[in-house]
């Protein structure tokens, strides 16, 4: 491995600096995506699709601060923050990187994904449980990008009844779902921001307390945009899935006040299928997505330009802008069809 890794990387095309470190990274992303396509739901563990990790990434534009993933699991969420935190004028290293893996094999794909890009992080001295064994206990991140494994029921939750990051509520023992949701809440800073994928059920459920917890988080004002993505864009399962996005402080200067407002984008119609399986999104459904939010949220930097802003409009069946009495009535449910038809 060390002399094929040795081959790979010296491969001059261009820029040796520069484009043999990233296409030796490109490679081991290929290996690790035919990987996961090849064992189906068991290799899908190690693997989050790209069009979904560029969508968390273009939305949350973390250019400098604290990136968290505390279910990391290869690593991928971290390559693609550092090359897009480059390829908008900042440096390598702009961004300190924490992450968490609980699988021993998953920890070290991380570690040599991460060692391969020449990206210092820091994912503890070894493999450990996030629930059970949290290495960075004391972290406030600024950007938290994640996708915990999905309705998980295996999780110990029974152990973890009072647990100081339940402040919405102790989430069910058979879900790790809603403790997920208010691990990312815990360790986000003041003014961070959290992108993170679950299953659908995370918007509508009510069972075991699940929409109790949802409410109280909704009623804090905590969430700042939900994203209805297209079915099969995962190897390890066909469901589809969704994107919260948690803002800490929805007044923050960078951008409009935008307390008591929540954006719904319904991108279920999006994509191609690759195969018959499998679905993908294109660059243009990415930009068209993290667009909308940008422009929703105020940012100039994505929205066209400090002199060229665009304007946020709602689209009927693609987007709206939500006030909080409005998911109220929907009974604190958070699926986006519903409110982008009208």
């Amino acid at each position: 491995m060390g002399e094929l890794i040795d081959l790979i990387g010296k491969i001059g095309l261009g820029d040796y600096e520069n484009r043999s470190k990233d296409i030796l990274g490109r490679v081991y992303e290929y290996f690790l995506s035919q990987f996961a396509s090849a064992e189906g739901k068991k290799g899908g563990q190690f693997y989050t699709p790209q069009s979904v990790v560029k969508i968390l990434v273009e939305m949350l534009a973390p250019y400098k601060g604290r990136v968290y993933d505390p279910c990391c699991g290869s690593g991928g969420m971290f390559a693609l923050s550092e090359k897009f935190t480059e390829a908008h004028g900042g440096r390598l290293g702009d961004i300190s990187v924490y992450g968490q893996e609980s699988n021993p094999t998953t920890w070290r794909l991380a570690k040599m994904n991460l060692a391969i890009r020449h990206i210092d992080a820091n994912l503890g001295l070894e493999n450990a449980d996030t629930f059970h064994r949290d290495l960075h206990q004391d972290l406030k991140a600024d950007f938290i990008l994640a996708n915990p494994p999905f309705n998980m029921s295996d999780w110990g939750g029974d152990r973890l009844r009072d647990d100081v990051r339940w402040k919405f509520g102790a989430p069910p023992v058979n879900n790790a779902n809603f403790a997920w949701v208010q691990h990312f809440i815990h360790h986000l800073a003041p003014g961070g921001l959290a992108g993170f994928v679950l299953a659908n059920g995370s918007m509508s459920s009510n069972t075991s307390g699940e929409g109790e917890i949802r409410k109280k988080i909704i009623e804090a004002d905590l969430v700042d945009c939900m994203i209805a993505l297209p079915g099969q864009l995962f190897y390890s399962t066909p469901i589809p899935v969704c994107l919260w996005f948690i803002a800490r402080d929805k007044k923050n200067g960078k951008f409009r006040d935008r307390r008591g407002q929540t954006l719904f984008i319904d991108a279920r119609k999006m994509g191609y299928l690759v195969d018959r399986v499998h679905r993908d999104l294109t660059n243009e459904d990415i930009e068209k997505i993290a667009g909308t939010y940008h422009a929703w949220r105020g940012d100039a930097r994505h929205s066209g330009g400090s002199r060229n802003p665009v304007a946020y409009k709602d689209i009927p069946g693609f987007c709206k802008s939500a006030a909080l009495e409005e998911i109220q009535k929907h009974g604190h449910v958070l699926t986006p069809r519903p409110l982008c038809r009208s």
